[in-house]
């Protein structure tokens, strides 16, 4: 995997809480950076396939899919936000077409 460089501007508060977040996870600042970038890319993943399901823009196995979830834990996650369930016959067949 091939990486590249990125440069954000932080206060003074917030390097010292990457700073000490960092040295309790044995980690450099760059590595608890990334760490973070990486959580917060996987919970904004999650968040934009909750509202697509919620908005019923996606199936529950697409949804599942956007956030890298499986269904399971997909529901798990809607049931913790309070998300209504919507699956019908149709969803279902949809389902069932997609698997392989």
């Amino acid at each position: 995997m091939t990486t590249q460089t990125i440069s954000t501007r932080m206060t003074h508060e917030e390097l010292r809480v990457l700073d000490a977040l960092a040295e309790d996870a044995g980690l450099d600042r760059s590595g608890m950076t990334r760490s973070l970038v990486r959580r917060g890319l996987k919970e904004m993943r999650t968040e934009a396939a909750l509202k697509a399901y919620a908005g019923q823009h996606a199936t529950l196995s697409r949804a599942a899919e956007m956030a890298e979830l499986s269904p399971w834990d997909f529901l798990a996650r809607l049931a913790a936000t309070g998300g209504a369930f919507h699956y019908d016959v149709e969803d279902f067949e949809e389902d069932l077409d997609a698997k392989p």
